[in-house]
């Protein structure tokens, strides 16, 4: 039984999807199998209770509700983003507005076009078919894909070489909600094919306050204004960072305290776990300082700065960076990255004399290449 053969309701996020590592960083916007079934209790079920990104939000309902009244199925659905914003959650309301089952798979769980042909066959009249990381899927099934979206129909191939027959096969009508973290990787052909395409942006302090709220009363966590805000000023704009900053706080208050999650309940925890007021954890606090003393603020390419610190360069650039740079802390450049004036600050360094080295430009190239070769890299 592949990944996909198991029928999920709306309300339904359990473990039956794609196996994905687990990570340990309390900051990192990604899950593994055992947060997803956490994160599964917290889901809100409907759009009047799904907190945030409210221009997708108010586009999705009217779409849901055009679709409804028609009677038919709503448009393809396309949401892009970075990771823990909602998309998981946003893919499981819709089946859960248009009254369907939602089945879940990812794109690199299909490999073959075949794969893909048996999970549309196995569809019901109406049913959402959700493909987490979409970009990711392999090239021949993404081709069949088309002409699925469009006529629902597949043609499934039989045989090898010139005694080969393509057969066609009728689908029942379906929505695809295909999520992605990586939305320039999706080829023309795909794109074009989406009816809807919702950009999920970072959460306001105030959405996650609200999104730690809802969690603590539905994990029945005795929660202050002031802790859920200093929480909420914690959790990089991503609600999945903010609800496991939250357990890891009640556990804190439990074991340590009498229970209920104040202030300085919330900093003494944090601080145990080492996320800091600006929400840099550990390893954000290493590449910041590597690249600041032992580099004198770059700048610096990103597999030297890995090295640096012990690490992937890919977990430096996934993980670290993304936020690093959109904090104003970290920039990247034609010639490497770059320490901010910020980032001097932050970590109780003096900012050098004339300024921090910018001047080679603020490209967003997304890895070190030829063109980042500085005196640390050769």
């Amino acid at each position: 039984m592949s990944s996909f053969d198991r029928g999920l309701s709306a309300a339904d996020a359990g473990p039956g999807r794609y196996t994905a590592p687990d990570w340990d960083d309390a900051v990192d916007p990604r899950a593994g199998d055992e947060e997803r079934v956490v994160e599964s209790a917290l889901r809100p079920h409907s759009l009047a209770d799904f907190i945030g990104q409210p221009k997708v939000a108010r586009q999705l309902d009217l779409v849901l509700e055009g679709a409804k009244r028609r009677g038919r199925p709503p448009d393809h659905v396309l949401l892009s983003g970075p990771p823990g914003l909602g998309k998981t959650s946003l893919a499981l309301i819709i089946g859960s507005e248009l009254g369907t089952a939602v089945k879940i798979t990812s794109g690199p769980a299909i490999e073959r076009s075949g794969d893909l042909a048996a999970m549309l066959s196995n569809l019901a009249p109406g049913d959402v078919l959700f493909i987490d990381e979409i970009h990711r899927i392999a090239r021949p099934a993404e081709e069949l894909l088309y002409m699925a979206m469009e006529d629902f129909r597949v043609d499934v191939v039989v045989g090898k070489g010139p005694g080969a027959t393509a057969i066609p096969l009728e689908i029942n009508p379906f929505t695809l909600v295909g999520a992605t973290t990586r939305a320039g990787l999706l080829t023309g052909p795909l794109r074009d094919r989406f009816g809807f395409v919702g950009q999920m942006e970072f959460y306001d302090t105030t959405d996650l306050q609200k999104v730690i709220a809802r969690s603590a009363d539905l994990l029945g966590v005795e929660l202050t204004a002031d802790g859920s805000a200093e929480i909420a000023g914690r959790s990089r704009g991503t609600p999945r960072i903010a609800n496991r900053l939250l357990r890891r706080v009640r556990d804190f208050a439990e074991v340590r305290a009498d229970g209920r999650v104040t202030l300085e309940v919330a900093r003494a925890a944090l601080a145990l776990y080492d996320v800091d007021d600006l929400g840099l954890d550990r390893l954000d606090r290493s590449v910041l300082d590597a690249l600041v003393t032992k580099f004198g603020g770059g700048p610096v390419g990103v597999a030297t700065l890995a090295v640096a610190v012990g690490e992937e360069p890919h977990t430096v650039e996934e993980v670290c960076e993304p936020f690093l740079v959109r904090a104003g802390l970290l920039a990247r450049t034609p010639r490497g990255r770059v320490a901010t004036e910020a980032a001097f600050r932050h970590l109780g360094h003096a900012v050098p004399r004339g300024g921090v080295p910018l001047s080679g430009g603020t490209g967003d190239r997304p890895s070190a290449g030829p063109g980042d070769s500085t005196l640390f890299d050769a």
